[in-house]
């Protein structure tokens, strides 16, 4: 099983952005979407951000990994 995470963009340095979740700041590349701005939601797997969410999505899908809701 895979897992992707959503995180918050907090500071971007080229192709590499610094995401936040929880807390927890992880650096990430992002050089797999365009146009990515401070304060997007991105969806993190394997250390790249493979697609934005929207706040509503992130805050959803972080709802659902908190109730331990992973398989339904």
């Amino acid at each position: 099983m895979c897992l992707a995470v959503p995180m918050k963009v907090v500071e971007i340095n080229g192709d590499m952005a610094v995401v936040e979740s929880a807390g927890l700041r992880r650096e990430v590349g992002i050089m797999l979407l365009s146009n990515v701005k401070l304060n997007d939601w991105v969806l993190i797997h394997a250390g790249f951000a493979i697609t934005k969410l929207t706040k509503k999505q992130a805050r959803e899908t972080l709802a659902i990994f908190a109730e331990g809701q992973f398989f339904g």
